[in-house]
């Protein structure tokens, strides 16, 4: 294995490690939080997501990315970026403190306002974050990122569940997110120590800056249109009915959203490197959708499943509703870590105008399928995400074959078998569980445990190479 594949290997471990052990952390105390506070709660942090996100972009503004990329950068490279960060950051959250009770007036939700103006905080603690993690990233030092994720996440969770019992109600969400991005920021700089030790650079500025805001743009698109859900239904529906939405949403995107994070740290910075390698590129490229597949395909297929009896039992009677989207919302976001990986792609070969243009044109077919669902109830929207999904993914697709030589054929070969070996799993596990037992929880754990022995052993023989590479990679002991 060459160094590069073993330091792909090593952060892909490292950073799955992180991610699956956060995002665990955090859907279990989601779960216990759901129960406390209820679908209305999460409907009001919900409302006011799209504002987050979009304060978010502006804060990074591709920077890191552009830090990446770039192979000569400099100490006064990120400098210029932490400053720029910090700055944004603090304009950003003036901004919303300012519009708050103009949020707050367009819910007719007037507890908004306060909401806003402490929750927008974290705004700017993420500022001072940005940098270290980039170094982190740059380095593939996946293993310092993991530890200051899990600490953050141990300490806002427990600040949660106290706020929570203590019957603060709402305001234990917006504690939750406060205190991971203090604590975030201190672990990080406890295990990557730096402070800018130069001054900001215009000709650093004007590369980094003149490279990410492409993508600060794309983000932007992107920041809004995976929030607008929340706008449209919190304007035209109650806060609960944006309950249940968020809910159901945020538990199918905890394992798309991890497997997507843990392949786009990693692969970014990989696939820098050989940018210019046209074979290594083209290989790595394919055997990035497959572990992406891989892992999110069962996930989300078998999620769909089961979510009818898994809901209620996770989080009570009264989310019965949010299990009636879950599985649209499953098909929606199978394909996303496939989105994010041709999206890097495009990145890496310095295509931020075309990945800007590419934004445009899908949050435009986005726009009319909504417009199209609203009227016609939630689960017409959670339709609509589907056909959205899976015409973005030719879109993709398309022009990034053009670049790498490999067409929407190809990514169809590659992922088609592994799509139907993770339905096949699913579907005869839940099929049987169906004939043993009439509990709910009984058909669920046994859903799963036949579900993932199926789907091991036809990966094993109806996917030897990959099955052989999987091993190879992240089970075989390293020689010394």
């Amino acid at each position: 294995m060459s160094e590069l594949q073993s330091q792909a290997a090593s952060g892909i471990k490292w950073s799955a490690i992180e991610r699956l052990i956060t995002q665990l952390v955090q859907l279990l105390i989601m779960l216990v939080l759901a129960r406390q506070l209820g679908p209305q709660a999460f409907g009001l942090v919900g409302m006011l997501a799209v504002f987050l996100a979009i304060s978010q972009v502006f804060v990074e503004s591709g920077m890191g990315a552009a830090l990446i990329r770039k192979l000569d950068r400099t100490e006064q490279d990120f400098t210029t970026a932490f400053y720029f960060n910090i700055a944004v950051g603090v304009l950003c959250y003036l901004l919303l403190y300012i519009c708050a009770p103009f949020i707050a007036d367009f819910y007719q939700q007037p507890q908004l306002t306060n909401l806003l103006r402490w929750l927008a905080l974290v705004i700017i603690i993420h500022a001072f974050s940005l940098v270290p993690k980039t170094m982190l990233t740059i380095d593939m030092d996946f293993k310092k990122l993991a530890v200051a994720s899990f600490g953050a996440v141990t300490i806002s969770s427990g600040v949660a569940l106290v706020c929570a019992y203590q019957g603060v109600g709402v305001w234990s969400l917006v504690a939750q997110s406060l205190s991971y991005a203090f604590s975030h920021i201190v672990i990080l700089n406890i295990v990557r120590p730096w402070t800018p030790k130069r001054r900001c650079s215009k000709d650093s500025f004007n590369y980094l800056f003149g490279f990410g805001s492409k993508l600060m743009l794309a983000g932007l698109l992107n920041g809004i249109y995976q929030n607008i859900y929340q706008i449209i239904i919190g304007k035209y529906y109650s806060a609960v009915q944006v309950g249940y939405f968020t809910q159901a949403n945020q538990l199918v995107k905890t394992p798309a959203m991890t497997m997507t994070t843990v392949i786009q740290r990693v692969t970014y910075p990989m696939l820098s490197r050989i940018q210019d390698d046209i074979e290594r590129l083209k290989a790595a490229y394919l055997i990035t959708l497959q572990l992406a597949a891989l892992v999110v395909f069962p996930l989300l297929i078998g999620l769909a499943v089961v979510a009818d009896p898994l809901i209620p039992l996770m989080l009570g009677e009264v989310w019965r509703p949010a299990a009636e989207l879950v599985p649209f919302i499953c098909l929606a976001l199978t394909l996303y870590p496939i989105h994010a990986i041709n999206l890097n792609m495009l990145q890496v070969k310095g295509r931020a105008d075309l990945f800007l243009k590419l934004e445009v044109v899908k949050k435009g077919i986005t726009t009319v399928i909504l417009i199209c669902t609203v009227p016609l109830g939630l689960k017409a929207i959670c339709i609509g995400m589907v056909v959205q999904s899976c015409i973005a993914f030719f879109i993709n697709s398309y022009y990034n074959g053009k670049l790498n030589g490999l067409s929407v054929m190809d990514q169809l070969r590659t992922l088609l078998l592994i799509f139907l070996m993770s339905s096949f799993a699913c579907g005869v596990a839940w099929y049987v569980s169906t004939l043993i037992s009439e509990l709910d929880w009984v058909r669920v754990v046994f859903t799963m445990l036949l579900a993932t022995f199926i789907y091991i052993v036809s990966v094993r023989y109806l996917q030897p190479r990959l099955y052989s590479y999987i091993v190879k990679s992240f089970f075989a002991k390293k020689e010394n």
